[in-house]
């Protein structure tokens, strides 16, 4: 008999949680309602079986309890094709009342509509970076033989379409509100997953390979946007925003941003600037501030001259040697007052020294 108490109450109580709960989707910010139509198809069909089951459950431990009139209990039938049939019938309708909403929807997710705007979303950890297409309206294309710490795109220098593309070195993308946006997601080291809440959109990022899908931002504001994939010790830090805005207003940022053809992206050839890239590209950024402010790691604004303090008591200050050490073996010496989260990097001396240079560059201690 308790047992049977247990279930109901478990039943009532499920039930009553989830139409009392505090945690509910974010409102939505695109066009994929269907999702969430999705989404209470899928709890409608197995709140359905949730109630039926554990109510069958609790009817026959009830039926069938041993005790005053009950001395025989349940009688073995080892088999009933009838209800087999039933159970049989009744599975398939509900898996299929799932699967074709949800298979439906996700091959319009993937199908974009004629003349959507293509963004790149590049993922490494724990940062992302963007690409949007210029004046001609089509991406440059781009290949993993070219990828390097000063084209982390792999765009192909022999493609003038990549000329005019814009390129977003931060975490924040615009994008014009009520334009369809094709996303072409792609990572250059682990798996990620990009994710915006609000758009209900997101979609595992494999190496090796492009995935997409589309939606259309509906409603002007700022989304946070995250790795929705475990990625390493920093993928906490993985998080960015995507701002929506009217078009004319999108339209005229897009004309400022930088290309790789403008003197910024293509003067590359000394060690400050090929430190730069470095860090970007192997996200130090993610974990270490260029503006003072607290991360995972110490800031390097004001890094290079200061002394700093490990948890073994010892002190040391910041210097070539010091940049150097901390770079190429990071856990040998842990900084007090941080974690010894900070994965090894295999970099050639040359990337070490222009890390430090770069690091140097951001400022002295007086």
């Amino acid at each position: 008999m308790l047992m049977v108490i247990v279930l109901i109450v478990m039943v009532i109580g499920s039930l009553i949680f989830h139409f009392i709960a505090p945690w509910h989707a974010l409102p939505l910010a695109s066009n994929w309602k269907n999702m969430d139509d999705t989404l209470t198809i899928t709890f409608v069909v197995t709140g359905v079986f949730f109630v039926v089951l554990n109510g069958f459950l609790a009817y026959t431990l009830l039926k069938y309890r041993r005790g005053a009139g009950h001395q025989k209990g349940a009688a073995y039938q080892p088999v009933d094709h009838k209800m087999e049939r039933w159970l049989t019938i009744v599975t398939a309708v509900g898996i299929a009342a799932l699967l074709a909403p949800g298979l439906s929807v996700y091959a319009d997710f993937v199908r974009p509509p004629t003349g959507a705007m293509e963004v790149e979303v590049l993922g490494n950890q724990w940062q992302w970076r963007y690409r949007l297409p210029g004046a001609d309206h089509k991406m440059g294309r781009s290949d993993a033989r070219f990828i390097s710490p000063t084209n982390p795109f792999g765009l192909d220098p022999d493609d003038p379409a990549g000329n005019d593309d814009g390129i977003i070195e931060g975490n924040e993308l615009r994008l014009p509100q009520g334009r369809p946006i094709k996303m072409l997601l792609r990572s250059i080291d682990v798996l990620h997953d990009y994710y915006v809440p609000q758009f209900r959109a997101r979609m595992n990022m494999v190496p090796g390979q492009v995935s997409s899908f589309w939606f259309t931002p509906t409603a002007p504001g700022r989304y946070e946007a995250m790795c929705a994939q475990l990625c390493g010790v920093g993928h906490a830090a993985m998080r960015g925003a995507v701002v929506v805005m009217p078009a004319e207003a999108f339209d005229s940022w897009a004309r400022t941003l930088p290309t790789r053809t403008t003197p910024a992206q293509a003067d590359m050839s000394g060690p400050v600037a090929i430190g730069q890239a470095l860090a970007k590209n192997k996200g130090c950024v993610a974990c270490h501030s260029i503006d003072g402010a607290a991360g995972v790691g110490p800031s390097w604004k004001g890094l290079f001259g200061k002394t700093e303090s490990f948890v073994d008591g010892s002190q040391a200050k910041v210097d070539q040697a010091f940049l150097v050490k901390e770079i190429s073996e990071p856990t040998a010496r842990v900084v007090k007052g941080f974690a010894p989260v900070m994965p090894k990097s295999e970099l050639s001396e040359a990337e070490v020294a222009a890390l430090a240079a770069y690091i140097e560059s951001l400022g002295k201690q007086p």
